[in-house]
């Protein structure tokens, strides 16, 4: 919005281009040449230039002094109310990097809301904003709110915004735009702005809206909050019109409230399940425990560990966050469900990966097997060798040599050879003979 000030009557580019006007004449014509020139023709004497005179003391204030205060909007700004919302879910600071896109909502916050529960806490980028606002979630257990400029202040915050997704933070992104392309002005705001902003970070995100009034802002915001609390936690995000900030609010025939924030209780199993689960662990000889993000507070740590003992059952920590005391007589390394009966999963990012191996240079795409498919596969391969020692598989005649079959050794005709016996072949040849052998025998064990 255009506004008028009164200006001084001599401009500062008048002032700085008779400096400079002043300075160069004086470089380049040398005092005596201009003396000489002078005396000797005063009438071909250069024009007379402008003096610098010295600033006027209007003009020096305007220069030098504290700005005023820009006279605000008639009526109440919409900005004021948002404000007003956001107050009452005691968010304590707002990490954000400053922008156009939303100074109506950060000018309320300041001179409105008295920069206090929320305070504007300056950042240099958009990521440590909201990096900020994980780490404070992860110390008080509360959430904070961030501003972000458009398109490119989301795109900055994307990696931290993915970050807290991950980790089950909840932050509230609220994205300042410009969406009316009749009123917003050219330039950057018009370049950063977007139909859909929201859609840069909607594929980590629990959830997201853009607000078309300030009632609508009212209801989004505390819902925002609301959904980013209620477990599992994690970001949320909201796009904000700055024509919705910065005009006056009207009375429509409606007035103004803010929603109640009510907290969600936490998603539980269902009655039946957790009964089912009680009693197969119960009878367990084997129980296993596997652990990711169940503990969210001190509290949980302890309830944990009491149903670790409870059960005398194997703890593994996947460190998601910490669950399990590493010192606990109880607590074992992820190889632990290999031997277990009952695995109970608490909050697994990956169960698949919890009980199945993937070898990732498998041959001939063979790389995903069970821990029980393991097992029956190494048990398989010795069968596959004892007959191969025998010659009883079809295709494969029987390695020269005696087999001695009571268990003490595997090739007796090999440590004939190796002793220098008599019925033994050289150690070359035996050689090449075990080489011959273990090829057929892996060619076989691919076909099978």
């Amino acid at each position: 919005m255009a506004r008028k000030h009164p200006r001084p009557e001599v401009s500062r580019r008048k002032f700085l281009a008779g400096v400079a006007v002043a300075g160069a004449a004086t470089a380049v014509t040398p005092p005596a040449a201009g003396a000489a020139t002078t005396a000797s023709a005063p009438a071909s004497a250069p024009p007379r230039r402008p003096s610098a005179l010295p600033p006027t003391m209007q003009v020096a204030v305007a220069e030098t002094a504290t700005p005023k205060e820009l006279p605000r909007i008639g009526g109440v700004p919409g900005s004021d109310f948002m404000v007003d919302v956001i107050k009452t879910l005691d968010i304590k600071y707002v990490p954000s990097n400053c922008a156009s896109s939303f100074r109506a909502i950060h000018e309320s916050l300041i001179n409105y809301g008295g920069n206090k529960m929320p305070e504007f806490l300056t950042c240099t980028h958009e990521e440590s904003g909201v990096g900020m606002a994980h780490g404070y979630f992860k110390i008080a257990g509360k959430p904070l709110m961030t501003l972000c400029h458009g398109t490119v202040g989301l795109q900055h915050a994307a990696m931290a915004v993915y970050n807290a997704w991950c980790d089950r933070v909840p932050v509230i992104i609220v994205g300042g735009n410009d969406l009316d392309a009749a009123h917003r002005p050219p330039g950057v705001p018009t370049i950063h702005s977007a139909q859909d902003i929201n859609a840069l970070v909607r594929d980590f995100t629990k959830w997201d809206d853009t607000p078309v009034s300030l009632q609508h802002f009212a209801q989004s915001f505390v819902r925002a909050y609301k959904i980013a609390m209620t477990p599992p936690c994690g970001p949320v995000a909201i796009s904000l019109d700055a024509g919705l900030q910065q005009e006056p609010m009207r009375n429509n025939g409606e007035k103004l409230y803010i929603p109640r924030y009510v907290p969600t209780s936490p998603p539980q199993g269902d009655s039946g399940a957790v009964k089912e689960a009680a009693r197969l662990l119960a009878n367990a000889q084997n129980p296993v425990i596997v652990a990711d993000r169940v503990a969210r507070s001190e509290n949980g740590i302890r309830l944990l560990v009491q149903l670790a003992e409870a059960l005398q059952a194997q703890v593994i920590d996947q460190g998601g966050r910490m669950n399990f005391p590493r010192t606990h007589y109880l607590s074992r390394p992820p190889t632990a469900v290999n031997n277990a009966d009952v695995i109970i999963g608490l909050e697994l990012t990956d169960f698949w990966a919890t009980v199945n191996a993937w070898i990732d240079n498998g041959e001939h795409g063979i790389g995903i097997n069970t821990h029980e498919d393991q097992a029956r596969n190494q048990a398989d391969q010795h069968q596959l060798v004892g007959a191969a020692d025998q010659g009883e598989l079809p295709g494969l005649p029987a390695v020269p040599g005696g087999r001695r079959g009571d268990g003490r050794g595997r090739r007796s005709d090999v440590a004939g050879a190796d002793r220098g016996g008599e019925g033994g072949n050289s150690r070359r040849s035996q050689g090449r003979d075990r080489e011959t052998w273990r090829g057929r025998k892996e060619s076989i064990c691919r076909s099978a």
